[in-house]
Order: C-alpha cells, then sequence, then structure tokens
C-alpha cells in the first residue's frame, strides 16, 4: 500500500481538491481525482524534503483553523489598510524572525501560512535555519509580530513535526 501511495494525506487532499474543483462526483471525475491522487505523490516524492511524521493530528487540525481565521483577518486588515489610508503611511517593512523550528517540512508549512496569508510573504531563510526573513505589508509592533508568529504558528509546527 505505501508502495503505491506514498503519502495518504496528499493523496486524499488531491481526491478531494479535484472533485471540489470539477464540482462533480460523475465516474469519469472520480477515476480521474484517484489517478492523480495515486500519480501525483509517487511522481513527486523525490521532491519532498523528508517523509512527513505528523504527530499530534489535533494540534494541525487546530493550526488549520487558527491559520484560516488569520488569513481571513489579515484580508479584511490589508483592505481596509488599502482603502483607508494613503500610501505613505502604511509602515510595510522586513522583520527577521528568529526561529527554533528546524524540521523541513515544518518549515514548508510555514512558508506556505506565511504566503497564503494576505499582507506578508516569505523572504528567505537562514541557511542554517535560525532566521525567517517576512515581509509585511503594514506593522505597528514588530516584537508583537515575532511573538505572533512564534506563537500561533512555531510551536505548533514544532509540535507537530519535532515532537
Amino acid at each position: 500500500m505505501k508502495r503505491w501511495i506514498p503519502s495518504p494525506p496528499l493523496s486524499l487532499a488531491l481526491f478531494a481538491v479535484w472533485l471540489l474543483l470539477n464540482q462533480s462526483l460523475e465516474a469519469a471525475t472520480l477515476l480521474s481525482a484517484a489517478l492523480l491522487a495515486i500519480a501525483v505523490p509517487l511522481l513527486t516524492k523525490g521532491l519532498r524534503p523528508a517523509t512527513v511524521r505528523m504527530r499530534k493530528p489535533w494540534v494541525a487540525l487546530r493550526l488549520a483553523g487558527r491559520a484560516s481565521a488569520d488569513m481571513l483577518e489579515s484580508a479584511l486588515f490589508v483592505a481596509r489598510r488599502l482603502l483607508t489610508r494613503r500610501t505613505s503611511r502604511i509602515a510595510s517593512q522586513f522583520i527577521n524572525v528568529p526561529l527554533e523550528l528546524r524540521d523541513p517540512n515544518g518549515l514548508a508549512v510555514l512558508a506556505m501560512i506565511m504566503c497564503l496569508t494576505p499582507g506578508t510573504a516569505w523572504g528567505e531563510i537562514a541557511f542554517d535555519s535560525s532566521t525567517l526573513l517576512i515581509h509585511v505589508f503594514d506593522v505597528d509592533d514588530e516584537a508583537a509580530f515575532i511573538a505572533m508568529i512564534k506563537q500561533r504558528y512555531e510551536r505548533p509546527l514544532m509540535e507537530i513535526f519535532e515532537s
């Protein structure tokens, strides 16, 4: 089984996303979803940094909920700032966030969260993975932003991937 489906969570996600994108439960759609769910993980196995060992699925679900809520809140914040402030009054900047997280899968998830959250973008990571550079659309308190990243995202990711 592991030989044909090397990453069951990825296969399940691909299957579900394909069905949602096609908005159909016809036989051809189900068959193509199953083929994608099997083929893509097999073809991309060498691209993944390490075997994923998710240790605390409930923490992962909480993190997904938190990140989703933060993305919605951030989208509303960015829209409000764009509509109510002059460009010269928007305090965008690059912020260095010191990291304790070292797992490549955890870092990949953190990158996705940062890139999917409106108003933030993953800039670069230090070679030793000790510091993350994030571009932030508008931030008033750099220390509070760093503390938020560490508490909301880094700590749960460490629990999920490094515990």
